[in-house]
């Protein structure tokens, strides 16, 4: 039997394919932490598509209405280290962070070299926080190779970045067909 979720502490990874539910698990697991939580939203401005404002919109909407929302699309690593601890004496706070993917686009111009800097810059800095962390992150390459380029550096930097968030993270959820499943607790690292 797997033990149910825990209250969240160092960085917990939630990751699942698309309307797998990983966003309401990440919501879930949030909900389970006694202080203050932050939500990062990495995600740009919908503009004219109706549908990316219309899954924002829902986003919002779960979310509690003591939790703050920051804004910080391509900068999330930035906004990580200007953040201030908790007070001390206060209860910590946790950040949850959706999603990686929508940060990673943004990157997606960035060079070999760039993309190198960028990514163990992110990976330096979420070792570094003192509060707890839930990271969402979108799973792709399950099925359909992609038919562009752009597609496949995509999918290639997202499973690359992945490997590397779930080598250092305390707890990692996949999450498939609206089931979270504890990697941690099921899986066996792959060699690299």
């Amino acid at each position: 039997m797997v033990a149910s979720p825990a209250e969240p502490a160092g960085l917990v990874v939630v990751t699942g394919p698309s309307r797998s539910g990983k966003s309401r698990w990440a919501e879930h697991l949030a909900a389970l932490h006694p202080g203050p939580v932050l939500y990062l939203a990495t995600g740009q401005p919908p503009g004219e598509d109706e549908r990316w404002a219309q899954r924002i919109r829902d986003h919002q909407d779960r979310r509690p209405s003591g939790w703050q929302t920051l804004e910080v699309g391509a900068d999330l690593t930035a906004a990580l280290s200007g953040l201030t601890p908790s007070a001390d004496g206060q209860e910590p706070r946790l950040l949850l962070i959706d999603a990686l993917g929508t940060w990673l686009a943004q990157h997606l111009e960035a060079s070999a070299e760039q993309w190198q800097d960028c990514s163990t810059a992110l990976l330096n800095q979420l070792q570094q926080q003192h509060e707890p962390v839930i990271l969402v992150m979108e799973e792709v390459g399950w099925g359909v190779v992609p038919a562009t380029a752009i597609g496949g550096l995509f999918r290639d930097r997202m499973g690359d970045l992945q490997q590397r968030l779930t080598a250092i993270s305390h707890e990692a959820w996949l999450v498939v067909s609206g089931r979270a499943l504890n990697l941690h607790e099921l899986g066996i690292p792959v060699p690299r």
